[in-house]
């Protein structure tokens, strides 16, 4: 059985994060904590890896995981055309609870899947995800769940879906706790995923393609309700909730069909397009 680390616990974080560096870097999985679930992590530069973490979910290539950056500067690096309004969104919410829907730079050497040019981007808030996501550079991270059941909120949630498909599981308690009184819909504690893929050269609206605990009048306050599309356009169907932070197919049109994330924080399944 593979060990999970309490991150609570100076010697177990120490360790733990050492061999999930390690294990990420051999192409390997690795579970960690985010602010919204828990993300099942891979190298989202290794194609092998990320192929790994589909299989180990049970998912096809047409449901690309969503991605975690360390950072904003982050975002320049991994995306192309990125609106203002998703620049406004960014440095207000994040690191926090939601999952942009971009296109990605055509010149990045990464395989997620059939994202058809797009990928779903988020900033954790919590410290483990973000110490390893500095020394690891950006992971491809799909809630840490089995799919069709529902995403994991414990390091043990997570281990008795995923079992020895992972390498390392970083324990840093209950996840989602900060959004409890926040999240739209009762009980879920998944990213919110915005599709701003529609916007062109200034022109264009955002779409809400996953509500979660980011609500729409807090997005509308920062962009303005005029740069939404209207409430229940693009809006996801009942697979959408299977994976709380990652999106699937396309990055957008996948949110829609599979709730990071999420996410990742992802990236619906934390966000290449959660949502850990």
């Amino acid at each position: 059985m593979t060990a999970i680390f309490d991150c609570s616990v100076d010697s177990q974080l120490l360790t733990g994060m050492r061999l999930a560096r390690g294990a990420i870097g051999r192409g390997q999985l690795v579970v960690i904590p985010t602010d919204t679930v828990y993300g099942l992590a891979a190298d989202a530069f290794s194609a092998q890896a990320v192929a790994g973490l589909l299989a180990a979910k049970g998912r096809e290539r047409t449901a690309p995981p969503p991605v975690l950056i360390p950072g904003i500067p982050t975002l320049d690096a991994l995306a192309v055309d990125i609106p203002e309004a998703v620049r406004q969104l960014v440095a207000e919410f994040w690191p926090g609870g939601l999952t942009v829907i971009l296109r990605a730079q055509p010149s990045l050497q990464w395989d997620l899947g059939e994202t058809r040019g797009t990928v779903a981007l988020r900033m954790p808030a919590n410290p483990i995800a973000l110490e390893l996501l500095a020394e690891t550079g950006p992971l491809a991270v799909s809630s840490a769940n089995l799919s069709g059941m529902p995403s994991a909120t414990t390091a043990a949630e997570a281990e008795q879906m995923l079992g020895e498909h992972v390498a390392v599981y970083l324990d840093g308690g209950p996840a989602g706790e900060s959004y409890e009184a926040i999240g739209e819909r009762p009980g879920d504690t998944s990213s919110t995923i915005v599709d701003a893929t529609g916007i062109h050269d200034g022109e264009g609206v955002l779409r809400i393609v996953r509500a979660g605990v980011i609500s729409r009048k807090r997005i509308a306050a920062v962009v303005g309700e005029h740069m939404l599309a209207p409430e229940g356009a693009g809006a996801g169907d009942a697979d959408a909730a299977e994976d709380p932070d990652a999106p699937t197919e396309s990055a957008a049109s996948t949110a829609e069909a599979d709730p990071e994330a999420s996410d990742i924080d992802g990236v619906a399944d934390e966000a290449g397009s959660t949502a850990s």
